[in-house]
């Protein structure tokens, strides 16, 4: 299901990318370290077979992940994440943190490995190199879309 948003917006684009059903949960096992077919496949419950097989496809098409082989006969791949599918660690905490503010019931939360007290996400501005309020912040076009 590729290019479902034929939209000039991150948002939309990135959706192709990682919005089809399972492909976040599948990246999460993964960042998890859950790293093979079968890891995956028994952490996931509910999810078939050839759906996970389709989207491990097309996470290393996307530039997500990187197919290692660990076993040759019969060939057995373990998946490991590039450096953008790391960078999806912060999609999957500002998800935790809206799920700590909006589920009726609430699975994991976010804490200081330190002191164990929750945590927040804190926008930062390193030309100016100072923390900012998301009320600061605007949203720009890029330049190949000035509208």
């Amino acid at each position: 299901m590729k290019n479902q948003y034929n939209l000039p917006c991150n948002i939309a684009q990135t959706l192709n990318i990682i919005g089809d059903k399972w492909t976040l949960l599948i990246l999460r096992q993964l960042s998890n370290g859950y790293d093979t077919y079968n890891s995956i496949l028994e952490n996931l419950e509910g999810i078939p077979s050839n759906l996970l097989s389709n989207r491990l496809k097309s996470l290393e098409e996307d530039g997500l992940i990187i197919p290692v082989l660990y076993q040759s006969h019969p060939p057995r791949y373990r998946y490991v994440l590039t450096e953008s599918g790391k960078d999806l660690d912060n999609v999957f905490y500002s998800i935790i943190l809206w799920g700590e503010r909006h589920l009726n019931k609430c699975y994991k939360e976010l804490v200081h490995s330190s002191c164990n007290h929750k945590i927040n996400i804190q926008y930062y501005c390193p030309h100016c190199n100072e923390a900012i309020d998301k009320r600061e912040i605007t949203v720009k076009n890029g330049e190949d879309y000035p509208h």
